[in-house]
């Protein structure tokens, strides 16, 4: 099924205290919103994502099968789709484009499926990496409106070692001087391939590259799979985008805004829904520890382990194997219909 796909425009208040101006959020949706208007499911994009990305987990058959959900697919303000630093006029354009957080995002979507979607209820929030932190702030500041959350190697906050890493990730760009802090004239290249082969090392897991994986991708050697895939992935996206939705990743804290005052464990225990956190065995950026200690503040939650050497990108669902697991993980989520807990699982199979 082809999504719709549309533009939602509104002022934007952030927490920084700047107010964006007739804000564009770009949106994807599929299925039709039922008469009750609570078949809604919210499923934010990723870092450096699109709603063009989030199809593998959407179909006919599927746990968001479009028949019987309305699907959502808001992009990040930052990743080029919605506003960006790529796409704003001035005086927020480029490098002066302000600084953006996910409950800034979750604000603003949260307008867009109220006001102008009308939806009543979601049926879930589901999200992997930064769409999984957004899915957390859906559940968070709107408990009446979310009996469902899913968090796909993602986190309600974000650590500090991945705080550092990220930190390396934003060196790496605009240690090129062409960068010129972000008014740059033509695109700091040997910052978007210093950032490229940086971050190659991080998005799967040790056993991964020993095994060669990259060989199932199509790519003859690490070079040539660093050259083809990741500088070329990087070399097409804006710097000044890529910095802005780091910087947004940074700043994650379910805790960090007027109603929790900076309480995390406050934000987390005002979570009402069945949740079940999904994160990755080898997970570099969100690894299980850091799933069990979130699950242990939940009302209603649920740890499942996704057994798969893909490192973060389990959460992606690359493999037949990492799909079927969350797709059969949503599927009895979905037939929840009274809290639950259980204990953690690791799920047989993955790859």
């Amino acid at each position: 099924m082809q999504p719709r796909v549309a533009v939602f425009e509104a002022d934007a208040p952030l927490q920084c205290g700047v107010t964006l101006p007739d804000a564009r959020l770009v949106y994807a949706t599929y299925g039709t919103l039922n008469e009750a208007r609570d078949n809604a499911v919210v499923f934010p994009t990723r870092y450096g994502g699109s709603h063009e990305d989030n199809p593998p987990l959407i179909g006919e058959g599927l746990a968001l099968d479009p028949s019987r959900y309305f699907v959502v697919v808001p992009n990040m303000l930052g990743n080029g789709v919605s506003s960006s630093p790529s796409n704003t006029e001035p005086p927020h354009d480029r490098g002066r484009f302000p600084q953006t957080t996910i409950h800034d995002n979750v604000m603003l979507q949260h307008r867009l499926l109220t006001e102008e979607l009308g939806v009543r209820r979601l049926a879930l929030a589901v999200g992997w990496s930064m769409g999984g932190q957004q899915a957390y702030h859906w559940a968070a500041h709107f408990p009446e409106l979310v009996p469902r959350l899913a968090v796909l190697c993602g986190a309600a906050r974000t650590a500090p070692h991945t705080h550092v890493f990220l930190e390396g990730m934003a060196a790496a760009l605009t240690a090129d001087g062409d960068f010129a802090d972000g008014d740059y004239t033509a695109p700091p290249e040997r910052g978007l391939r210093a950032i490229a082969r940086a971050w190659a090392g991080w998005g799967y897991s040790q056993q991964w590259w020993r095994e060669h994986r990259y060989r199932e991708l199509g790519f003859e050697s690490v070079e040539d799979y660093l050259s083809r895939s990741w500088e070329a992935m990087m070399l097409g996206r804006d710097a000044n985008d890529l910095v802005s939705m780091i910087r947004t990743w940074q700043a994650a804290d379910v805790g960090a805004n007027e109603r929790f005052g900076g309480d995390y464990e406050s934000a987390m225990r005002a979570i009402t829904a069945a949740a079940v956190i999904m994160p990755g065995q080898t997970d570099l950026y969100f690894p299980p520890e850091d799933s069990a200690a979130e699950v242990a503040l939940l009302r209603n939650g649920r740890q499942v382990t996704i057994p798969s050497i893909w490192g973060h990108y389990a959460g992606g669902a690359r493999t037949d194997a990492d799909l079927r697991l969350i797709d059969q993980t949503l599927k009895d989520l979905l037939a929840v219909t009274a809290p639950w807990t259980g204990r953690p699982v690791c799920a047989r199979g993955g790859g």
